[in-house]
Parts: C-alpha cells; structure tokens; sequence
C-alpha cells in the first residue's frame, strides 16, 4: 500500500479507501489490546488533546476521551456552556487561547457545518471533527463500517440502508461516503420530506418503502429523529412515523433472510427502532459502542505519528 498522508481528519470525503483500510488495521491491534487485561499504551504519553464539545455529546465525547486515556494522551475537556463563548468570544480566539497552554491536537464538536474545516486554516494543531452541525461525524462512520467489516467479513459487496431522518443527519452523509469507497451498496430510506433533493447524485438508492428497503438490504442502519435539528414539522406525529418507518420483530420475522441491524445512538426506544430488537442477536448496537473506542484509538494515533498512513 501506498504512503498516503492527512493532518486532519475533518471528513469522510476527504479520505481515501486506503486511508480507511489503514484506520481498520490499526483498530484491530487496538481492539485487541482494549480486549487484554492491560488496557492502556503509553504511545501518545507526550500529547495533550482538548476535547471541545459546543454541542451535547455522552457517547462520542466519552469515547474519545476514552481512546485518548487508553493511549496515554494528557486530556483537557472544554465545554461551551461554561466558558469565554458565552461572553462573544469567538472560536478562533478560543482556540487560540487554548493552544497557547501547548495542546497539540484538538476534537471538536460544532453546531455550525464546516466549523472544523474553517478553524483548521486558521489554528496551529491537528482536529479531528466529532461532528459539525448537519454535515459530517467521520468517526461514526468509520465506526460504522468496522463493525460491518466485523460482523460480515468485509463491507465491499453490502447492501446497506440508512433508514430515518437523513436530511438533518451527519452521520448518514458520512456513512455514505465510507460505504461507497469500501465497495458497498448503499440506499437511503424515510418519509419524502426526510430525503434531501438530489440525493441520489451521491449515487445511492432512494425508497419511502421500509419494507421494501429491508428485503434488499444486508445491514440496515437505523436513525433516530433530530428534532433538536428541526424547525418545522416533516410529519404528522412520532407515531405515525414509527408505525410506517420504525423497526419491529414483526417487520422483521417478515423478511425472508436475517439482516444485522445497527444504530449509533442515542435509540429512542419504540420510534425508529423496538426494544426486543435493539437488544437481540440482529443487532451489533453494542459492538458499535465497543469498536468506536478501538477506531478512535487508531485515529488519534495515526494523525499523532508524523501525519503518515502506511
């Protein structure tokens, strides 16, 4: 394999198959080590991380800074809701401030779309996007594709639907991307008005049919509803959202063939997806939750390590 090289990891798109493919071989030597009973490296022992989250985040935050512990990184948590922002300071100049206390690498999460690609052409230092408003979350999704990778063998030749609200969702954009250079097929399904126009220019299937999706599919990735992104309603209730596009046994028992079921969280038991589904054997919900860690790791790592791929 070629050398290939990044200095930031700010999204899916602007990755290459062998970018991925090496994130997933090191994520394997992580996963292995996560797995044993030393749990810890000392091999980012002399770099410090400022995770700065201007949004809410339980799962993505305490992954990195898991994966961060895990490597032995030194760690500063910074949180909006408590800091110079609220006051009119702007991201730059928070930033800033920041990196003056010799940070090296900064994860960040941000309302705003594109906020990791505007404040990597203006800061010293290394950021990995956590997520920027409704655009990309490129650890999700390389998260995503190695659990598919995991569970099925290889995700080149998968057919995999993203099912629910994919017009306010950075996830879905970025798992498109990641799917489609590792070889899988890839489909988006929800109500009209949860499918942006234009979509299928990304070259991925479209249905409003979630049965329909569910009999083509190998891997159906469930989304939640980001009303929290919603400023106007694009459906008449959650219940009828639910009863046409929400994921049940029955739908399920349905299908003449099994399929793996994911979500990257937070479920909202009940709507898009039922609780005796999310905690059976169709579902890698968990191995989702275990693996971002490892693919964490091996981020971090990489970009720590000379910016190099090999």
């Amino acid at each position: 394999m070629s050398n290939v090289k990044f200095n930031h990891l700010l999204g899916i798109k602007g990755l290459s198959e062998s970018h991925i493919q090496t994130i997933f071989e090191t994520a394997d030597t992580f996963k292995g080590l996560l797995n044993s009973p030393v749990k810890k490296t000392p091999a980012l022992r002399d770099i410090t991380i400022a995770n700065l989250f201007f949004e809410n985040s339980t799962r993505t935050r305490v992954s990195f800074e898991l994966a961060e512990k895990r490597l032995g990184a030194d760690i500063v948590n910074f949180s909006s809701s408590s800091s110079s922002v609220k006051k009119g300071e702007t991201l730059i100049d928070t930033v800033n401030n920041i990196l003056s206390m010799k940070v090296d690498m900064i994860v960040m999460r941000h309302p705003a779309p594109g906020a990791c690609k505007f404040l990597a052409k203006h800061v010293d230092a290394q950021i990995v996007n956590a997520g920027d408003g409704t655009h990309e979350h490129p650890t999700q999704a390389l998260l995503d594709a190695y659990s598919i990778r995991e569970r099925m063998g290889d995700v080149a030749g998968k057919k995999v639907v993203i099912v629910g609200d994919i017009l306010h969702s950075r996830v879905a954009l970025s798992n498109i991307y990641a799917l489609q250079l590792l070889g899988a097929e890839v489909m988006v399904c929800g109500p009209v008005t949860l499918i942006p126009k234009n979509i299928q220019s990304l070259g991925v299937k479209v249905s409003n049919n979630l049965m329909e999706a569910l009999n083509w599919c190998d891997v159906a990735n469930m989304l939640r509803i980001q009303l929290e992104r919603q400023d106007q309603r694009y459906f008449p209730s959650l219940k009828e959202y639910s009863n046409l596009y929400g994921l049940t046994m029955d739908k399920l028992n349905m299908l003449n063939k099994e399929i793996c079921i994911m979500h990257p969280g937070p479920i909202n038991r009940g709507v898009e997806i039922s609780s005796d589904i999310a905690d059976s054997s169709h579902s890698i919900i968990l191995q989702q939750v275990e693996n971002g860690v490892a693919v964490r790791m091996a981020v971090l790592f990489l970009l720590a390590q000379g910016n190099k791929i090999n």
